[in-house]
């Protein structure tokens, strides 16, 4: 029932990205109020077990307290937390709410257990929802050594193992300007093209478990200025969804090889990660009957150095969708099924 009330207090919150100053103020109000010592940075909050031990592992449970903004189609109050047939609806009830306070109460239920084979260190953390730098990655530093993450997103309570990186390419075709009705100049365009078709049509020869292949898809090409003049220049985006079997650097390196055009990227920060089936928390999931799936999409999974599994309840098709909702029992089995897994490890 504290996870629910906390829950329904963050709802009414507004909490967008680089706006958590209150939601931060709530989860530290909450924590401090059951004599755990609360730090805080910017919108991040996080705490340690009390019986912290510098010499033993550390495990971190993290999730995040910011939200998008509510898209036009809801037709409840996105900042009212209302029950009903069993379910919670709104702003970022299922994203991440559900699972920040289920993984706040199973924070806990471990806090004065003074045998542990590993330390645990909780993180609210802010900014995820834009992949900020000013959320998880920020205090990182600050939380010492870790030996591995949870990080609570909607799962259902089963073990994403696997996540893709996103590598976001600006590319360049050059040409030469000229008359488009005489024979002048180099087409800007039609040298973009080979390059097009190579991300179209290359498959890397290595594929993930859990992800399958590398996907290579071009979004954006932006050439010209008129209709008689040969475009001297043609720009074209490409949106990378890495797997683990590849780094960044190695991906962009053999699209280097291949392509014509000048290649920046926007960022080498949203990198894939993924964990063990043999680390003991994924051993721990499947003794309790869950499944191993790999994860399309990004998350602060992305800006952690160190092996990391996403679980937590509620259901990834409903977060950012209209009239988003939390089922209330889905809250009471992923704390269960936290400290289940957690008692096997820690």
């Amino acid at each position: 029932m504290e996870a629910v009330e906390l829950l329904k207090a963050l709802i009414e919150t507004p909490s967008f990205s680089r706006e958590e100053d209150k939601t931060a103020g709530l989860i530290a109000q909450f924590l401090e109020a059951r004599g755990v010592a609360v730090h805080r940075e910017l919108n991040n909050v996080w705490a340690f077990n009390r019986h912290y031990d510098a010499e033993k592992p550390t495990l971190l449970l993290n999730s995040h307290h910011d939200t998008v903004r509510p898209n036009p189609g809801w037709t409840r109050d996105p900042f009212a937390a209302t029950e009903e047939g069993g379910k919670l609806y709104g702003l970022g009830s299922n994203d991440a709410g559900g699972c920040l306070v289920s993984l706040i109460a199973t924070f806990l239920h471990f806090q004065e257990r003074e045998e542990m084979a590993y330390n645990l260190v909780l993180a609210a953390t802010a900014e995820e929802e834009i992949s900020g730098r000013n959320g998880i990655e920020h205090i990182l530093p600050q939380l010492g050594s870790i030996e591995a993450a949870i990080v609570g997103e909607p799962t259902e309570m089963h073990l994403a193992v696997a996540e893709k990186g996103l590598l976001v390419l600006d590319c360049v075709a050059k040409g030469k300007a000229g008359h488009a009705a005489r024979e002048e100049g180099v087409n800007a365009i039609y040298e973009a093209l080979p390059d097009i078709q190579w991300f179209q049509n290359y498959r890397f020869p290595e594929e993930s478990e859990h992800l399958g292949p590398v996907k290579m898809s071009v979004t954006v090409v932006q050439a010209g200025t008129q209709h008689n003049v040969v475009p001297d220049n043609c720009q074209f985006t490409v949106d990378v969804r890495l797997t683990d079997k590849y780094s960044m650097e190695e991906v962009l390196g053999i699209i280097r090889q291949h392509v014509k055009a000048e290649v920046k990227p926007r960022s080498m920060r949203l990198r894939p990660s993924s964990i063990p089936k043999e680390h003991p928390l994924v051993q721990a999931g499947l003794r309790l009957g869950r499944l191993t799936y790999g994860s399309p999409t990004t998350s602060d999974q992305a800006l952690l150095p160190m092996p990391s599994l996403k679980m937590g309840p509620g259901f990834s098709g409903r977060s950012h969708m209209a009239d988003e909702y939390i089922y209330l029992h889905e809250i009471e089995e992923g704390i269960n099924l936290y400290i289940k897994m957690l008692e096997q490890v820690v």
